[in-house]
């Protein structure tokens, strides 16, 4: 049975620099024989967090289920299946952007945050899923159970609306994708 890529994309724009760079560790990733999925953040329906922390009340190690009825659950629902990660989101102002941080705001249901408690505690610290991000070193690879394997930084990449990815850029996003496999 083949692996399974799922690469999470925060870019407002289809066909920029975060786009072509993850589908070059997904074309990776496929040349060792993974199966791949691309899913744009900006095609789905998530809601703000609203900081009720249903989600985080019950103890145990599965993901708390939030109470906003969106396209949240299936997208999560995908990632759990997966093997491994491709996190991707542009970087405006010393940050993904904010629709890549409204997706992580919600991933509260994979902490035990109880009334009372003064910070939240990870319900699982496995991490059976590897990742590649892409553009920022920390984003929520710990919190979807993966551990990161690579990243990948483009810089200078504001010049122009479409800057191209040097052939180096692109031999290490498709090295990166082997590593997921």
């Amino acid at each position: 049975m083949s692996k399974k890529v799922v690469a999470i994309i925060g870019s407002y724009r289809k066909g920029g620099i975060i786009d072509r760079a993850v589908e070059a560790i997904l074309a990776g990733a496929r040349e060792k024989g993974a199966e791949t999925r691309m899913i744009y953040l900006v095609d789905r329906q998530l809601e703000f967090c609203t900081n009720c922390r249903e989600c985080a009340q019950e103890p145990g190690v599965g993901r708390g289920k939030c109470a906003l009825k969106d396209d949240l659950e299936s997208l999560l629902t995908q990632i759990q299946t997966a093997d491994a990660l491709v996190l991707g989101s542009p970087v405006n102002y010393f940050n993904v952007t904010a629709l890549f941080r409204r997706f992580m705001e919600r991933l509260l249901g994979y902490t035990y945050w109880p009334w009372g408690q003064n910070g939240p505690r990870m319900r699982n610290r496995l991490q059976p899923r590897k990742a590649v991000l892409v553009a920022s070193a920390g984003m929520t690879a710990k919190m979807l159970g993966a551990r990161p394997v690579g990243k990948l930084w483009i810089g200078l990449a504001s010049g122009q609306p479409y800057p191209p990815l040097s052939a180096r850029t692109l031999g290490k996003a498709r090295r990166m994708g082997w590593k997921l496999v």
